[in-house]
């Protein structure tokens, strides 16, 4: 029996595209045409779906299994041997046929091959969560801040893609998202079924990273989030479909209305057949199906948070796809003393571009097991969809913001993003301080955090240079005073016990009042 090929066939047209960009609604959820619209997006030539004819016709050649599909890409992944996918070259409506070991690809073009996945190395009134062992990895990014803002990911939808959830339907963790119906649905594309609570563990824990809660253990970064549960990685088997079925699923999320895509998956190296190994010339955004079908997820508004990938101890460092795409925001690892984990890898992408894009705690993440077991577990498996809900809260402060802008509200938030590297990218965000910037926009003062436990930061107009902060009690007695300047706008607050402060703010024409929240 000759061996079965990998590939995919990419067609050239769509005859009946215009059909379906005049009736969007039979093509995506009214969700999904609103994100479009708040963003300014209009739909075009990749929204619309394959053209069924020559799905058939691909269907109906000899030797031609198909495996996936793909709108955005116009391509379906299909197996059998190579000269029956070669034959297929001979229909009109076929643009190009490429193989995933592209030393059977006669243009020499570099094409996709396949990965090291993360899943095999894994493992009204304000909130005040008792975060237990999970607070250092929020507090790390100053999201508390944002939860105590009633900030926590309500009416935003955060798509997961991964090898599996079992446990998901019955562990404790996840009670609060099941009661609540903040699981809106999912589905198994490797076995093409209904049923997401099966396959492997991985996808469990990372979902927990987010919308976990046992009171006093864990609390996600985006409890109140709803959610989407896509099985698109084969667990046992590392091989070029599960890209194909990624790009599937996301296209699926984008016409369900989902905002944010969070994936801890990453493709590079193969360790069942290396012919459909990457190499880091691959890793420039625009090569691996996976990362082409991320960037087009982001250009329909979605924000797109992967992995940076668990090679940092490796020979192969670097980042892997889609982490490498342009748009997609790759997060690495660091410990909770934020110094970079060893097994995080590293940037550039192949072209020279900062990767990863930022840092949260992957190094002993806090997390749930399939049974409801709070345990830790190391990886940028954890680190991900950390900072995917964070990026869902802070997206629920703005939601008239685009993709594109909270994508920037968030590296420039970063701790070292004057100064970007190769290890850290833009560094450990700060959410406090990108929710503060994002209110001064349209004002022309802001205090943050508040409530505070040591420090509170005042924004101010460029034009006021300096200015007196006195803060009182509740009875009014004067207990600080400070004078400050924008370029050093921090008052320690740590002298004072827990309670409410009232404080004044005058500067050249600006006088402000209110109130602190000392924690």
């Amino acid at each position: 029996m000759f061996s079965q090929e990998e590939a995919w066939v990419y067609f050239n047209s769509k005859p009946n595209a215009q059909t379906y960009l005049n009736s969007p609604l039979l093509i995506l959820s009214q969700r999904a045409i609103d994100r479009r619209t708040n963003q300014n997006i209009a739909l075009n030539f990749t929204d619309a779906p394959l053209e069924t004819a020559y799905v058939s016709q691909i269907k109906t050649s000899s030797g031609i299994t198909v495996m996936a599909k793909s709108k955005w890409l116009n391509a379906l992944h299909i197996r059998g041997t190579q000269a029956s996918i070669s034959a297929l070259t001979a229909f009109a409506f076929v643009d190009k046929v490429v193989f995933a070991n592209k030393s059977l690809n006669l243009t020499g073009k570099k094409v996709l091959q396949n990965k090291v996945s993360q899943t095999k190395n894994k493992l009204e009134t304000a909130v005040n969560y008792n975060y237990g062992t999970s607070a250092n990895q929020i507090q790390m990014l100053n999201g508390h801040v944002l939860h105590q803002q009633n900030y926590t990911g309500s009416g935003k939808i955060i798509a997961v893609m991964d090898a599996g959830f079992p446990g998901v339907n019955t562990a404790e963790p996840f009670r609060k998202i099941r009661d609540n119906n903040q699981i809106l649905g999912g589905y198994d594309y490797v076995s093409r079924n209904a049923n997401f609570y099966a396959g492997g563990s991985h996808g469990t824990m990372v979902l927990s990273a987010m919308g976990g809660y046992k009171e006093n253990a864990l609390v996600g970064t985006a409890p109140d989030a709803s959610y989407y549960l896509f099985r698109t990685e084969i667990d046992a088997l590392e091989n070029p479909l599960e890209e194909s079925l990624w790009v599937e699923a996301a296209e699926k999320a984008d016409s369900l209305g989902v905002d944010i895509i969070t994936t801890s998956l990453g493709y590079f190296g193969d360790r069942n057949n290396p012919d459909y190994n990457y190499t880091y010339s691959d890793m420039n955004g625009v090569t691996t199906f996976i990362s082409r079908g991320a960037e087009i997820a982001f250009s329909k508004g979605i924000i797109v948070v992967a992995a940076a990938g668990n090679e940092g101890g490796q020979t192969e460092k670097h980042i892997g796809g889609p982490a490498d795409a342009v748009s997609v925001i790759a997060v690495g690892s660091v410990t909770g003393t934020k110094v970079k984990s060893s097994f995080s890898s590293i940037g550039p992408s192949y072209d020279g571009r900062i990767k990863p894009d930022i840092m949260a705690q992957g190094s002993s993440a806090v997390i749930s097991d399939i049974s409801g077991n709070i345990v830790t577990s190391d990886g940028t498996s954890f680190s991900c969809p950390i900072m995917a809900g964070m990026i869902a809260c802070l997206w629920q402060a703005y939601p008239e913001k685009t993709n594109q802008e909270i994508r920037t509200m968030v590296i420039q938030s970063a701790d070292k993003y004057l100064t970007p590297d190769n290890n850290y990218g833009y560094g450990i965000p700060n959410f406090g301080a990108a929710l503060a910037v994002g209110n001064f926009v349209n004002n022309d003062f802001v205090l943050y955090p508040n409530p505070a436990k040591t420090n509170v930061t005042f924004l101010f107009s460029n034009e006021v240079h300096n200015a007196s902060v006195i803060i009182y009690s509740i009875l009014g007695e004067k207990v600080l005073e400070k004078k400050i300047t924008g370029q050093n706008p921090d008052l320690s607050v740590e002298s004072l016990k827990s309670g409410i402060y009232f404080y004044t703010f005058d500067a050249d024409g600006l006088h402000k009042t209110g109130k602190i929240i000392k924690q």
